[in-house]
């Protein structure tokens, strides 16, 4: 049989023909092997660059080609030691560039792997999570309502399975799965109703399939041609600093031009003076900004990574300094989302729960006496919380572990603390049929087969399940359900949520034949309390985010009182004024009402996914920046929408987390913070660089041009030049880009995302450095031109001033806001790299090979001592900008 006609042939024959068993999957080993056989399961992505080729990419800047070109065109008329230097330079230069950029590469393709998304598979009778690279023709493959299908399917098992393809066919709507569908073998893609393919979404329902085509098999692979010629964008500061860059240069080459033409006029050596000319242009003209961003974001989200938050895209790590608004979810980001059942309330009895997270150790208790055999009453809400469950619990080297729902993991537990195994009476009922639990219903409902009759069992918020029951299971039996005795239930139930406790109501019907429509006239059984304890970080978080002027906004679909007393337990909500609004609340309110009080609600219950696009798009409008959190299928458009979409790594779906611009890997609201946090860090590292790297280059061509305009020798040469741009705008630039932060980097208000990287501080740091340090150049040069009447001697004072100041400002700029000892040495590559400088500056000064190359003389000690001194003085004048500014809170 052709492999493209699997869907043309009965699952059977299928699993038959690639060797494989429904029920048990493959082993380990013939996993193993026919992964050696089929390859990785992966599309081919777009040829990689070389290292080779991000070196010699170093070189074709056109301004390092014409200082090639001048460098040979001098040595050839004799100038060879200066040739030879101004190679060796240049060399080194494209070094650090490579460096750079080949690290920031690294950064990436770490985090790429990082983000291999994970398919669950039956192998050697377990289901397991497993990478999706992994997956093989033969897996059988687990398939749930909000995975990614990884691989090619041919379905074996579908529940209401319902597959969104329109990534392959175009078509809008779903696809309904029917594994046991007859098609011809020429059937259209779109009309394979018993496939699931790779790239696609599963949006409802479960199913098994076997894997039969993997990596560039795939129907997706075939296509893969066409997705890899997709071209990375660069990120809205990348632009803007290119065009930055372009602008400077224009400038900077007028002002060489200018120098060049002068210095022939006044009968200076063309090939001189276009080599230095080209020289002081390579050095000044800041080609290279957009890089250093693209290193800073690269190595800010590789941090990011570290601490649990993982970027899909780097603008997405600029936006998160901006964040003003963060919207979370409750259960498990606030939450441990280990949950315990520690009551079961039926209309009969109170039962109190002993034991905690998922060990099943612990026993059951009804007025202080334990319960070894639970009655009628107890034994049905166990019953029905053990079967209408999708997770697992299993022992895995002596831990429990619940695979699923943290809430659907407590039933299971509770279950077995009542004797009630999953295992056991899941052969006794059956299961025929399913709705999947989902955010707009809020209720979950399946149908067994038990003893030739069928039951309904249903799981939910208690409004929604006591909404569709009529009868209620008494002492007596069953009898009618009056509206007192669901006001009771109500009113019983708060007390539990008031206390921060999920209520978890359970319900049956014996009388439905099938699921196609919403079950009704149900039999209420009782419900259980269940409680999930707060991360212990989340309260510490919530109060750096009021600090850093962030509003914490909790939106949930559990009950008002639990999130309520949540809330106020985090310091979300902290008045007797403040209120939760309920999703009903906002369908019943104006578009101007529900605007009118988006800033002043911090907590959102029984909301659903239409409600969470409302919010973020409302508080969008009020200018607001917005993170948002999600983990389900119908979560996907508000986490579009977001500024900032934040999918869960744990329990989000792998569609959320394709809508999402960042994961995070532990479902931590600590790490959202943190996230945060380097994205401050990120924009102000940047910042920092460029008050460092601009402010030289202005001080540089000032001088220079101020030199030549007034007739008087040029300070340095172009060996000299070149080196003074190798020597400041590598490690030490670099180490500013690593910078850890401030530490009142959380108690600032968040940066406007519309004023961009050159703030008002930021030009004026940046022009006082300038102006400061042409000025210390300039009395340098006088000092020691008159002490020495010594051109060589000025020109190697010069060229040692201008190092040294770059050193000493590098201490001043890594903390624009703190004075200059508050953590003066705490940058390790910053100190490693102003230390690498002192003994090469000595060795360029005092060698008499390299006193030949660079045009420098010997200094003494008294000498050094003044350039040091003169050097310090940059410090002083930093320091007393930073109070000014500091004082007129100018940002």
């Amino acid at each position: 049989m052709e492999k493209n006609y699997w869907h043309g042939i009965l699952h059977a024959e299928v699993v038959g023909l690639l060797n494989t068993e429904t029920k048990t999957g493959l082993s380990e080993e013939e996993a193993v092997f026919r992964l050696g056989k089929y390859g990785k399961n992966q599309i081919e992505s777009k040829k990689k660059i070389s290292p080779w080729q991000i070196f010699f990419a170093q070189f074709k800047n056109l301004l390092v080609l014409i200082l090639i070109a001048a460098a040979l065109l001098s040595g050839f008329l004799g100038h060879i030691w200066e040739a030879v230097a101004v190679g060796i330079i240049v060399v080194f230069s494209a070094v650090m560039g490579f460096l750079q950029e080949y690290r920031a590469q690294l950064s990436l393709k770490a985090l790429e792997k990082l983000a291999v998304p994970k398919s669950l598979v039956i192998r050697g009778g377990k289901v397991v999570e497993i990478s999706s690279v992994e997956l093989v023709p033969g897996d059988i493959a687990v398939l749930s309502a909000g995975s990614r299908v990884n691989a090619d399917i041919r379905l074996i098992e579908s529940y209401n399975l319902q597959i969104e393809e329109s990534a392959l066919t175009g078509e809008s709507f779903p696809s309904e799965k029917n594994p046991n569908a007859t098609l011809s073998a020429d059937a259209a893609l779109g009309d394979r109703v018993n496939m699931a393919y790779a790239g696609t979404t599963i949006t409802y329902g479960r199913g098994i399939g076997v894997v039969v085509e993997t990596g560039m098999q795939t129907e997706i692979g075939k296509i893969a041609k066409l997705l890899s010629e997709v071209v990375d964008e660069p990120t809205p500061l990348q632009v803007n600093l290119d065009a930055l860059a372009k602008r400077l240069g224009v400038i900077a080459l007028a002002v060489v031009v200018m120098i060049v033409v002068l210095g022939i006029f006044r009968s200076q050596s063309i090939v001189q003076m276009l080599l230095f000319g080209v020289s002081l242009a390579v050095a000044v003209v800041p080609e290279a900004l957009p890089a250093v961003v693209t290193v800073s974001l690269a190595l800010g989200a590789s941090r990011m990574a570290r601490r649990n938050a993982l970027v899909k895209s780097m603008p997405v790590v600029e936006s998160l300094g901006c964040t003003s608004v963060i919207c979370t979810d409750k259960t498990g980001t606030l939450t441990k989302d280990e949950m315990t059942v520690e009551f079961v309330e039926t209309p009969v009895a109170v039962y109190n729960l002993s034991g905690s997270g998922y060990e099943p150790l612990g026993k059951i208790f009804h007025n202080e006496k334990e319960i070894k055999e639970p009655g009628g009453d107890l034994k049905e809400v166990l019953l029905a919380g053990v079967l209408c469950n999708d997770a697992e619990l299993y022992n895995e080297n002596e831990i429990w572990v619940v695979r699923g729902d943290a809430t659907e993991g407590a039933l299971l537990v509770a279950g077995l603390k009542g004797g009630v195994a999953k295992e056991v009476v899941g052969s006794d009922y059956a299961r025929a049929e399913e709705i999947p639990f989902s955010s707009e219903k809020k209720y979950m409902a399946t149908m067994h087969e038990y003893s030739h009759k069928t039951v309904v069992f249903v799981k939910g918020a208690l409004e929604v399940v006591l909404g569709m029951t009529g009868q209620i299971l008494a002492e007596n039996g069953v009898g009618k359900m009056s509206e007192a005795e669901k006001q009771k239930i109500l009113k019983s139930a708060e007390k539990y949520s008031q206390n921060g406790k999920r209520v978890i109501a359970l319900a049956k019907n014996h009388s439905l034949k099938d699921l196609k429509q919403d079950p009704s006239e149900l039999v209420y059984l009782g419900f259980v309390a269940m409680a999930d304890a707060l991360r212990p970080e989340a309260k510490l978080a919530v109060e750096t985010c009021k600090k850093a002027g962030i509003k914490t906004v909790m939106i949930t679909g559990d009950h008002p009182a639990t999130a309520a007393a949540i809330a106020r337990q985090l310091g979300i909500l902290s008045g007797a004024e403040d209120k939760v609004v309920l999703g009903k609340d906002i369908d019943l309110m104006s578009k101007q009402e529900f605007f009118d009080q988006i800033l002043k609600t911090s907590v959102y219950a029984r909301v659903s996914p239409e409600h969470k696009l409302m919010i973020v798009k409302a508080l969008q409008e009020k200018g607001r920046v917005v993170a948002m959190t999600g983990d389900g299928v119908n979560d996907a458009p508000a986490l579009r929408k977001a500024d900032i979409g934040v999918a869960m790594g744990i329990k989000g779906t792998d569609v959320s987390k394709e809508a999402a611009n960042m994961t995070l890997l532990d479902d931590n609201f600590a790490s959202i913070v943190s996230a945060v946090e380097e994205g401050r860090i990120i924009f102000e590292n940047i910042k920092k660089y460029l008050v460092y790297l601009l402010s030289a280059h202005v001080g540089e061509v000032v001088l220079i041009a101020g030199s030549v305009a007034f007739g008087l020798p040029l300070p340095l040469t172009s060996v000299q030049i070149l080196y003074v741009n190798l020597a400041c705008d590598g490690p030490p630039a670099l180490a500013l880009a690593g910078e850890k932060g401030s530490s009142d980097q959380m108690q600032r208000k968040p940066r406007d995302p519309k004023v961009g990287v050159f703030t008002r501080r930021t030009v004026v740091l940046m022009l006082v450095a300038a102006f400061w340090t042409t000025l210390l150049n300039i009395f340098t040069f006088i000092y020691f031109y008159r002490s020495s009447d010594s051109l060589v001697v000025a020109g190697t004072a010069i060229f040692a001033s201008l190092i040294l100041i770059q050193m000493f400002k590098a201490y001043s700029v890594k903390n624009d806001r703190m004075h200059l000892f508050k953590g003066i040495f705490s940058n390790k590559w910053l100190n490693l790299s102003v230390l690498a400088q002192i003994p090469l500056l000595w060795f360029l000064t005092e060698s008499a090979v390299m006193q030949k190359i660079f045009s420098t003389v010997s200094l003494d000690a008294s000498d050094w001592l003044i350039l040091v001194l003169i050097s310090l003085c940059i410090l002083p004048v930093m320091e007393l900008a930073k109070v000014v500014l500091n004082k007129k809170q100018i940002e």
